[in-house]
């Protein structure tokens, strides 16, 4: 039996606990303490965690616990087994708090190469507690797709809730440095903050609408199933996604996995599966305090997104135009072939794994 602490919802560690449980319980027995209440779209979701809900009744205690989330609440574990903590995170410093929670653990799970650097790098550990355990994305859901036919305007897309860390800030320059109202092109923006107030979404959304090339952007809301954000993407020609920092980026892998071409910048997290062949990185040659008077103060860094990479996105998106203008735009293969090898069922063979040594 493997006991998780997790949320089980839509949003990010949600999504990362739904399907880390479900894989799990495939090979093992799981026990399952929700963080706030679960929240599943089908009912083959909900018998499973409903399962796993039970098996909270009769914990093995001796067993390990792992519980995913933030990196700065690390307690309420499970029994006297392995603590494990598997915490997403997007900057590269941690305060005292956050440190003197991650020390408390006997095991920590991060989901890349460049979060163990970040680790090793703020905490005295020896890296043998770390393991990598990349996320995954569901293939049943996600699968290759032709271009729409039959539509002669070349559609871009970005998903995730707004930030200055995702470059929301940045994208709507590039979008209109790159086109002039002639050209046939969408932006298509599925961004909803689920934490933000009416008045400040509506600050975002203005920033875009109300730009050169407002009437060539869509907003759309958030989609309540993971079945309805494939059906938006698989009509899509291009993600594009110039982020600061990311703890993993699943949007991003999710586009990869429907083959679509993907423009990101080279730097956090998504650098464990984003390459030269599956993706279009934009290169990062300084940083800069991580602060966006919301979320982040200057805690840590992220990338800085200067002219030159404006410049390289803008060039980027013309380039994607272009090839759909005159039918070469192909699909992303590499891509496709990089999201077989990001499974869910491989996340829980590693955390099984990792385990048992």
């Amino acid at each position: 039996m493997i006991n998780i602490v997790s949320p089980i919802n839509q949003l990010g560690y949600g999504i990362t606990g739904l399907n880390i449980v479900k894989s799990l319980s495939k090979l093992t027995s799981v026990a399952l303490w929700p963080i706030g209440q679960p929240q599943v779209t089908t009912q083959e979701d909900s018998d499973i965690i409903s399962e796993c809900i039970r098996n909270n009744q009769m914990p093995d205690f001796n067993a390990p616990c792992i519980k995913i989330w933030h990196q700065h609440d690390m307690t309420q574990f499970v029994g006297d087994g392995v603590k494990a903590g598997f915490p997403i995170f997007e900057l590269d410093r941690f305060n005292k708090v956050e440190k003197h929670h991650l020390n408390y653990l006997d095991h920590i799970f991060v989901c890349s190469e460049w979060a163990k650097n970040v680790i090793l790098y703020n905490l005295n550990i020896d890296q043998s507690k770390i393991t990598v355990i990349p996320l995954g994305v569901d293939l049943d859901i996600f699968k290759p797709s032709e271009f729409p036919k039959n539509c002669e305007t070349t559609r871009f897309f970005n998903c995730g809730k707004w930030e200055i860390r995702k470059g929301h800030d940045v994208l709507v320059e590039v979008f209109n440095t790159a086109f002039d109202i002639k050209d046939d092109v969408e932006l298509v923006l599925m961004c909803e903050n689920p934490f933000y107030t009416p008045e400040e979404s509506k600050k975002w959304e203005d920033l875009y609408k109300n730009s050169k090339l407002g009437d060539k952007i869509t907003i759309i809301p958030r989609q309540p199933t993971q079945q309805q954000v494939y059906n938006i993407m698989k009509d899509m020609h291009c993600g594009i996604f110039p982020s600061r920092a990311e703890g993993w980026n699943l949007e991003l892998l999710e586009m990869m996995a429907c083959g679509k071409p993907v423009i990101t910048t080279k730097y956090s997290a998504h650098t464990e599966f984003c390459n030269e062949t599956n993706s279009t990185l934009i290169p990062i040659d300084k940083y800069e305090p991580a602060y966006d008077n919301k979320w982040f103060h200057g805690q840590g860094n992220w990338a800085k997104l200067g002219q030159h990479q404006k410049d390289l996105m803008a060039q980027a998106m013309r380039d994607i135009h272009k090839s759909r203008q005159s039918s070469t735009l192909q699909i992303n293969r590499s891509g496709i072939q990089t999201a077989n090898n990001f499974t869910w069922s491989n996340s829980a063979k590693k955390i099984i794994q990792s385990i048992q040594q």
